[in-house]
């Protein structure tokens, strides 16, 4: 697909806008991440159970997830610095309200806002980005972006566990605050106004997709809770799920014949690279969210460890990453996409059936540590490539189109491996110790008994297989990446096109 002939505009400087967009972007993945270790204290001190604490996470992941195809869209119309300011204020204010909540129902309300405010930044990040870095350097951007997404993996659970043991739980929320109004002052400051493309909002796609991806989303979010069964009266989680689908596939139909203005234009897929990036990143966003779970069970179950322990087991993951993102994000911009992306994607799943394999209750710390070594080496070469080789190739004008699609498929992928390994690690328990048939779901409860320990071992180690696994069809599908346009240009022309991945 050929791009428009806009450019970058020239006075604007690039890399103070990254680093200001960067803040946002690392608060809201801290954020999906820090929740995890405050569960057992949210459930202890608002007197509620596991099923309702489940929402603190459930009801900002759909709130997060289900917009994005919109807020991409409404960014372009609006303007991108606009819809990124709103949802940074959005959610500070949002996380100010989860710290002062004392009730479960109002923190579940408070973490909607919050996922509302993060759907709206996440897209805008992009958007931005893509139109005011050349193409020829866009690779540079995205270590960063990616180097930031590996620290926020592991800043995430250590710094939930300190403010939870030093200050309390509602302290994972009220450090947004002050993070939230530097971000908010940076980005107004260096953020640049770009100018905005007169769209037609497609209300019917508006209403079929946030019905089609809320049916889909909860159906696969909360399948486990109900057994896959009947959630309330006739309405069942198979259901929905195939409500969903039916949702989807309607509002599919619908922007094919959409005469007007579609909210997702499918000639995005005309795009070779824009498709098969798409397909790669829904695996990788179901493989790292699904591995996290065995790993973090066995570390705390089996082997005793907290979770601010736990988490340092991926401080190699982290270092490694952050070291590799200059490098790869050299190489980004000069070498083709697929043996990059194809090698972070290999290298991922090698790293997790590495980890399949020596995962036992007594194995020496070390041997997990150099397969998470990998996973660091994974993560330097997946993220850039794949993000920055999304949609090099679109018109800038669908820049939020397509960074809300990626982000959209991304997360849906994240919710399937949530969703998938759950239901493994059941199975793979009621096998392997069928006296613990539940434990997964419910997180355990200290350092299992010696005589379990095996058993549950072996059930975690297995269901590493799973993302595994799934990251062989992003593999394959890296292999199938062109050389992206610019590539064939001079590099002195200045390029245009583009969207970057959070």
């Amino acid at each position: 697909m050929a791009a428009p002939h806009e450019q970058v505009t020239p006075d604007v400087r690039p890399w103070p806008a990254l680093w200001a967009l960067v803040l946002g972007f690392f608060m809201i993945l801290v954020d999906s991440t820090i929740v995890s270790v405050a569960t057992p204290s949210i459930l202890t001190d608002l007197h509620t159970d596991v099923g309702n604490v489940v929402w603190v996470t459930s009801a900002y992941l759909l709130a997060y997830a289900v917009p994005l195809l919109i807020t991409g869209r409404l960014g372009d119309r609006i303007g991108p610095k606009k819809l990124y300011l709103t949802g940074l204020t959005l959610f500070t204010l949002a996380s100010v309200w989860c710290g002062l909540t004392n009730s479960i129902e109002m923190l579940i309300i408070a973490r909607v806002f919050q996922g509302l405010g993060a759907s709206m930044m996440t897209p805008q990040t992009m958007a931005v980005i893509t139109r005011i870095f050349p193409a020829n350097q866009r690779g540079k951007a995205m270590s960063l972006w990616g180097a930031t997404a590996g620290v926020a993996t592991l800043v995430g659970p250590i710094l939930g566990g300190v403010l939870v043991d030093g200050l309390g739980w509602q302290w994972i929320f009220f450090i947004n605050a002050p993070i939230g109004i530097i971000g908010f002052v940076l980005a107004w400051r260096l953020v640049p106004d770009l100018p905005t493309h007169e769209h037609k909002f497609d209300l019917v796609g508006v209403a079929l997709s946030s019905i089609g991806l809320f049916c889909l989303v909860f159906g696969i979010q909360e399948g486990q809770k109900y057994d896959w069964g009947q959630i309330s009266g006739p309405i069942s989680v198979w259901g929905l799920i195939i409500v969903g689908l039916v949702v989807i596939g309607i509002f599919l139909f619908w922007q094919a014949k959409n005469k007007g203005e579609p909210l997702l234009p499918l000639s995005l897929f005309k795009d070779r690279n824009f498709s098969l990036a798409n397909t790669a990143i829904t695996t990788v966003g179901f493989a790292i969210t699904a591995m996290t779970f065995p790993l973090m069970l066995y570390a705390q179950s089996v082997r005793g460890l907290t979770p601010t322990r736990s988490a340092l087991l991926l401080v190699p993951m982290a270092v490694i990453s952050g070291m590799l993102a200059p490098f790869v994000g050299r190489l980004t911009d000069k070498a083709h996409p697929r043996y990059l992306a194809g090698f972070g994607l290999l290298c991922c799943s090698v790293s997790l059936f590495w980890l399949s394999q020596v995962i036992e209750p007594d194995v020496a710390i070390w041997k997990l540590l150099l397969p998470i070594a990998l996973l660091g080496v994974a993560n330097g070469f997946m993220w850039a490539p794949l993000g920055s080789t999304a949609t090099r190739n679109l018109p800038m004008h669908q820049a939020g189109a397509g960074a809300g699609v990626y982000n959209t498929t991304r997360q849906v992928g994240a919710v399937l491996g949530s969703a998938g390994i759950a239901v493994l690690m059941e199975s793979r328990l009621a096998t392997n110790l069928p006296a613990m048939q539940g434990m997964a779901a419910e997180g355990g409860a200290g350092k299992l008994p010696e005589a379990l320990r095996q058993g549950f071992s072996d059930s975690m180690a297995q269901s590493m297989v799973l993302p595994a696994a799934v990251l062989l069809i992003g593999f394959a599908a890296a292999l199938l990446f062109v050389k992206p346009s610019f590539m064939n240009k001079s590099s002195d022309i200045p390029a245009t096109t583009g969207v970057v991945e959070g």
